[in-house]
């Protein structure tokens, strides 16, 4: 079980110390839309963890669309009366016999191969999704609301900066399939701004840079995530470029950190660079420190045709965090930690 492993406790544990404000979560309720996901599935096992060690009354309903993911990720809570299951889809009206404290909107395709077979869908759960979530909180009032962004809404980096801080906006191509994810993703940010304008909302925008961690799906098609699989099962490393594309990363340990963070922290209405420059690498270095870490070696190979359609056009997407940082949050960990920590949990699933 993933959450009796022994590395996956300390990252949990992790996160549980690096947060000074309980006193404004204990005891109160969390909607975690999107909650089978890589970040939402991390989140929730922290809450858990804290309702367990100091019995924090901290009420977790966990929305997905399917009741199976549901169950098979969270079985072991559900027989505790501080977790529901609420199945659903975020592009349909929230339940209306749900009112919560904080609502994280975490819901979205993250990963290429979805871009291309589901661009419909993409665009409509960041969309639709965001509209659904907003009126349900018109509605059902909540302390905090906070849309899940990403470091795509930037696009590409005109050349004119080193890092995108939150003021930035570099290229989009909007007629191209591909556009699909990031133009709805800037679209959504708006809309949570015209809530806030209109209806007086409480909403945190963070933009997350590219996530790794252990509760990742076996099927992301991200560049990040087969690497981590190839590490995984112990074969070679398959870059399908020639892995120059610069990118800032994180550990899903220290995304959920920052989150909790921003929970408690954060300006209404204010964007957040999520990132840790620590983790800021090429994906060529990537791979190298992966087939460092499982002893084997980086071999190139050709992307298929639906693995080019989507590939992010960005070849540069540094973020500076230092506004983040300014509140006084820091992450916990480097990336050796941080990939080692990843390969060896997911070995241990796998068994």
């Amino acid at each position: 079980m993933l959450t009796q492993n022994a590395f996956y406790q300390t990252d949990l544990e992790n996160v549980l110390n690096s947060h000074q404000k309980w006193n404004a979560i204990d005891g109160h309720s969390f909607l975690v839309i999107g909650a089978s996901g890589m970040v939402g599935s991390f989140l929730i096992d922290v809450l858990m963890k804290r309702n367990t060690s100091e019995n924090a009354n901290i009420h977790i309903y966990a929305m997905g669309r399917s009741r199976e993911h549901l169950v098979e990720r969270f079985g072991e809570y559900m027989d505790s009366s501080l977790f529901d299951l609420v199945v659903g889809d975020v592009t349909q009206p929230l339940p209306e016999n749900l009112d919560t404290d904080y609502i994280l909107h975490a819901a979205s395709n993250t990963h290429p191969r979805a871009y291309a077979t589901d661009p419909v869908g993409t665009i409509m759960t960041n969309l639709m999704g965001t509209q659904n979530v907003l009126e349900h909180v018109v509605k059902h009032p909540t302390t905090r609301v906070m849309f899940l962004s990403s470091v795509e809404v930037y696009g590409e980096n005109r050349g004119d900066v080193e890092k995108f801080d939150e003021s930035y906006s570099g290229y989009l191509d909007s007629n191209t399939l591909r556009a699909g994810y990031p133009e709805s993703k800037r679209v959504s940010e708006a809309l949570c701004q015209a809530y806030i304008a209109k209806y007086d909302l409480d909403i945190v925008i963070p933009r997350l840079c590219r996530i790794f961690g252990p509760t990742m799906r076996l099927n992301d098609s991200k560049a990040s995530s087969q690497f981590i699989l190839n590490a995984v099962h112990e074969q070679d490393i398959v870059l399908k470029s020639d892995g120059h594309q610069n990118y800032s990363y994180a550990y899903v340990a220290d995304v959920v950190s920052a989150l909790l963070f921003l929970m408690t922290e954060g300006v209404s209405g204010e964007a957040y660079n999520v990132a840790v420059p620590a983790l800021d690498t090429t994906l060529k270095q990537l791979a190298t420190t992966l087939a460092e870490i499982s002893g084997k070696s980086v071999i190139m190979q050709l992307p298929d045709k639906v693995e080019t359609a989507g590939f992010s056009k960005a070849t540069k997407a540094l973020l500076d965090a230092s506004k983040l940082n300014a509140l006084g949050w820091q992450a916990q960990y480097d990336l050796k930690t941080a990939l080692r920590h990843t390969v060896r949990i997911l070995q241990a699933r796998e068994d």
